[in-house]
């Protein structure tokens, strides 16, 4: 078997992989009497079945199976071995014709897409801006109402404000108003204005207080959402939708009643003990919101470095007719014109994920379990805390963060996010960074260029 290697120019080749008949005939004679041995012909022993019968019935599938294994073992093999650096994979040249009933001498022809070679040097020099977000009074302000609201505790009420619940029985009316006769009754029934859907159905219950009634319209409230009919009429989904008016007596109110800046509150927002005074606990959340903006920082860093990194290696020539012959052949129900629409973006994301391999390549850049298992807590602690469940302990955050990068959906997002990671942890050790204080609205005008 033969392999040869002819470089077109700097970004395409082509690899072609010639069989002779001794190349491959041992392999098909031994292929032919395994078959033989576990599919007997009826009249012949299982493995003394003649080669001439043999060959007849499965010769050319056999063979075919045998050749397309060996070439693609001398193809993965010669870039291997040679290390050409590739984009996509190879792809069956045009002008490669075979015969595999008519001919025993076969060539087969492969493109390739070859990665283009450029040199990238970080120094102090290379400046990439770093904006730190400024946390202001302001911010904690709010930060500490959220979670006064979050941790606090329903209350009687005098008067329904929008977050309230009410309590009470409700009727079907006729279209005097009247109890509507064998129409629906509710005797318990709850209703939170912030969830009614129309803004005229949900002002009707703002200020009203326990003896009151009110008249609404449930199906125009929900905006005939039936799975909600059916919980607030206490009916079965197939029997709520009912447009009818409704009467509501008000027989209880509870509102919101924020938590009180005490020990219960530090607690339930930092973890026990964490904090011990109303100083104590603002300056924790202080440090919580510039852990949260700095999340923002960094992608902003990601965004800042593609393009200075970008400008600094200049054009970087691709097999651009190749890839997107590659590409078309790998999504074939994608619309051309809409291809054709997003290849150029497809180019400059092929380009910084080149750039990105090389800083990789440059320094070392290498994901370990820890780094996986890192990520991993964090996916887990964000899982949890978007059900109010804060401070949980290592130990339970350690287990769902080990069954994540057992799930293979999570897994391979995690390999990919911990490259990422210390890519750029790469590149922000080794260029210069000019670090910038700006204010939130500063920092959101950055992305509106």
């Amino acid at each position: 078997m033969n392999v040869t290697f002819d470089k077109k120019d700097n970004v395409n080749a082509l690899l072609t992989v010639s069989l002779t008949p001794e190349d491959y005939l041992e392999n098909e004679k031994k292929e032919l009497l395994n078959i033989s041995r576990k599919h007997p012909m009826k009249g012949f022993r299982p493995g003394h079945v003649p080669m001439s019968l043999l060959k007849k019935q499965y010769g050319i599938e056999v063979r075919s199976q045998v050749v397309d294994r060996m070439v693609g073992k001398a193809l993965t093999d010669y870039i291997v071995n040679e290390k050409i650096d590739i984009l996509g994979e190879p792809m069956l040249s045009a002008d490669t014709r075979v015969d595999l009933n008519q001919d025993t001498n076969y060539e087969f022809k492969f493109d390739l897409g070859l990665a283009p070679e450029f040199e990238l040097k970080l120094d102090k020099r290379v400046k990439i801006p770093y904006y730190n977000i400024k946390v202001t009074d302001e911010m904690v302000d709010n930060q500490n109402a959220s979670y006064k609201k979050r941790f606090g505790k329903q209350v009687p009420g005098e008067a329904a404000a929008e977050d309230s619940l009410l309590k009470g029985s409700m009727v079907e009316l006729d279209e005097n108003d009247a109890a509507k006769e064998g129409g629906v009754s509710v005797d318990r029934t709850i209703i939170s204005p912030q969830f009614l859907k129309n803004a005229d159905e949900k002002a009707k219950f703002i200020g009203k207080k326990v003896g009151e009634s009110i008249v609404f319209n449930p199906h125009t409230a929900a905006d005939g959402n039936l799975t909600e009919l059916a919980a607030m009429l206490n009916v079965d989904k197939s029997e709520a939708d009912i447009k009818s008016n409704f009467k509501f007596n008000v027989e209880e109110i509870l509102v919101n009643q924020d938590a009180e800046m005490d020990q219960e509150l530090f607690d339930n927002v930092l973890g026990k003990d964490v904090a011990k005074t109303e100083e104590e606990y603002r300056e924790k959340l202080r440090e919580m919101i510039s852990n949260q903006l700095k999340n923002d920082s960094n992608y902003r860093f990601t965004v800042d470095a593609e393009r200075v990194l970008k400008k600094k290696v200049g054009n970087l020539e691709l097999p651009e007719e190749f890839l997107k012959r590659f590409l078309q052949a790998r999504s074939k129900e994608q619309d051309e014109k809409k291809f054709d629409e997003q290849f150029p973006q497809t180019l400059e994301q092929l380009k910084w994920q080149l750039i990105k391999e090389k800083v990789a390549h440059t320094y070392d850049v290498k994901v370990e379990l820890e780094d996986k298992l890192r990520l991993a807590r964090f996916y887990a602690a964000q899982q949890f805390a978007q059900y109010g469940m804060t401070n949980l302990p290592d130990e339970v955050i350690d287990k769902y963060a080990h069954e994540f990068l057992e799930k293979r959906e999570y897994s391979e997002e995690i390999q990919n996010r911990a490259f990422e990671d210390k890519v750029f942890a790469a590149i922000k050790a080794n260029v210069g960074i000019d670090e910038k204080e700006v204010s939130v609205e500063e920092f959101n005008k950055l992305f509106e260029k």
